[in-house]
């Protein structure tokens, strides 16, 4: 074995290694001295969507040189705890006070109502809310039945009121997954999963207000008002007509039109006979 050209290759390697050293040390030293020292600021982890909640799982630290580092940027996850995305950001975006706005009137439920609507709640059970599996951003018709012959039930009509009507919230959850009550805290990593949150006892719908007042009618008169879950993709506007007793009862109709027509009869012949005394 050559050790002097071992020694001698030992050497020359060991002038590389240095050389490269100093010529990343160098190329850093201008780094920082054109684009300044990197430290971390919070960025988004994954695309988060317009009054999203903000939470550690959505964001990170990225260490970014001071010239590219956004007016206004967090430093720390902790700065942003309870914070709600006042719009779109896209993985990878810094994560900046004009970008964030906390739980308020202007992130709350009337942010969310299009312009010309208006939001309306409406008392429900589980017989009425399709077993309290409605959530916020769901769509629904409404059905009400309508009396107007005090009772008689071959008079009573089911009808469609209100088709493809959308959900703003279900008790205290509205929608884009923006909890009103029990937010985040830095000491407490509890969330509401609003996909099976079914404590609540009454909906809000969105609705024209015309559509307010035919609502507030049909509450008023106490005959009850039902909710049916369609496809959020389903915005087919069907013609449906009320449902009477006769077409629930189908070929046995004609006997109860037979019978309600005697019963008809029978009280005019009372009436008659009452009034000729």
């Amino acid at each position: 074995m050559n050790t002097k050209a071992f020694t001698t290759s030992l050497i020359l390697a060991g002038l590389a290694v240095m050389m490269v050293l100093s010529y990343i040390s160098s190329r850093e030293s201008e780094l920082i001295n054109d684009y300044g020292e990197s430290t971390p600021v919070v960025v988004a982890k994954e695309d988060i969507k317009e009054l999203e909640v903000i939470d550690d799982r959505k964001i990170q630290l990225k260490n970014i040189p001071k010239t590219f580092q956004m007016p206004g940027h967090f430093k720390s996850v902790e700065e942003l705890y309870n914070t709600i995305a006042a719009v779109p950001i896209k993985a990878g975006e810094q994560i900046t006070a004009p970008r964030v706005t906390y739980p308020g009137s202007q992130s709350g439920l009337s942010r969310q109502i299009s312009i010309g609507k208006r939001a309306l709640s409406i008392q429900v059970t589980e017989g009425q809310s399709v077993s309290r599996l409605l959530k916020p951003g769901d769509r629904v018709d409404v059905l009400a039945l309508v009396d107007y012959a005090a009772g008689k039930k071959e008079k009573l009509k089911v009808k469609t009121v209100l088709q493809d009507v959308l959900i703003l919230s279900t008790g205290l959850y509205v929608t884009n997954s923006i909890p009103l009550v029990n937010m985040r805290s830095e000491n407490d990593s509890r969330q509401v999963k609003l996909n099976n949150y079914t404590n609540y006892n009454t909906i809000t719908l969105e609705l024209t207000p015309f559509e307010v007042q035919n609502m507030v009618f049909m509450m008023s008169a106490g005959n009850g008002i039902y909710l049916s879950l369609r496809n959020n993709d389903d915005k087919n506007i069907e013609r449906i007509k009320a449902t009477r007793l006769f077409d629930v009862l189908g070929e046995d109709a004609a006997e109860a039109k037979t019978y309600f027509a005697e019963q008809a009869a029978q009280n005019t012949r009372r009436g008659a006979a009452s009034g000729g005394r």
